[in-house]
Parts: C-alpha cells; structure tokens; sequence
C-alpha cells in the first residue's frame, strides 16, 4: 500500500471558507452525483497515493484554512476538446489550523508531515482571527 498523499490548491477569488461552500455548491461546480469538484489540467501522477485518504487543503488569501477528503477523479472533456481531470470531493469543509502559504499556480502535493492539523473539536466554529493579526501569529509560531 502507498503512503497518502495530500493536495493544496489556491482558492483564486475566494475570500473565506463560506465562499468557497457557496461556490461548490453551485451545479457548476458539481460532479453528476452532486458532489463538489476542481476541474484542472493535469491529472496526478500520484493518483494512487491521494486516493488513500488523501485531502485537498485550500489555501486562502494565503492561507491554508480548510481540507475535504479527495474522493476520485473523473476524466472532464471540456468544450474546447481538452481532457481534463475532475477532482472530486467529499463535501465537508474541514477547517484547519490557519498556515500561511506563498501564491503558486496549479495544484501541488502535500506530504502529510506538512499539512495543518485539524482545528481541535470545539473550535471548528469559531470566528478566524482578523487576516492580519493571523497571519503574524502564524509567522512567529503560535498558531
């Protein structure tokens, strides 16, 4: 068996995590079950490895502040003729201990030493921090 491996990607246009619940939960973005999809360009090369409990973790306004367990990927023919692959999620929105991230394009893997931790019970419904004042808690470690 493979060790999991993770996803992040870059939430572009999302301004908090309710945004981007109200996104995926919109037809647009749904798979033809009714489950939440990333349409990208490339498929994995270690699809394998995601597939073994792996999360998407969404980073944004340079945050990663929330994961959904990976469920599968679809092929997607889109209507310019391009292939493209469907990442399909589970559709709960896991919020994370905020971990500040630098912009970058696509999707990238994510070991699992390297992803946030879950916020513990109890705390997934608190109000995020003012962007700033997290992002310095974070910078000096104590998020």
């Amino acid at each position: 068996m493979s060790p999991v491996l993770h996803l992040q990607k870059l939430s572009v246009g999302t301004e908090n995590i309710g945004d981007l619940a109200a996104w995926q939960g919109t037809k647009r973005a749904q798979a033809k079950d009714g489950l939440p999809r990333h349409i990208t360009r490339m498929w994995p090369k270690r699809a394998e490895e995601v597939l073994q409990g792996g999360s998407m973790y969404w980073v944004i306004k340079g945050e990663i502040l929330c994961r959904q367990v990976i469920n599968r990927f679809d092929e997607y023919d889109s209507a310019d003729g391009i292939r493209r692959c469907a990442i399909v999620l589970e559709p709960e929105l896991i919020r994370v201990v905020p971990t500040l991230k630098r912009p970058f394009q696509g999707w990238r893997y994510l070991k699992p030493e390297d992803a946030p931790r879950d916020l513990p019970k109890g705390r997934e419904a608190e109000e995020p921090l003012p962007e700033g004042l997290n992002a310095a808690l974070a910078e000096i470690g104590v998020l």
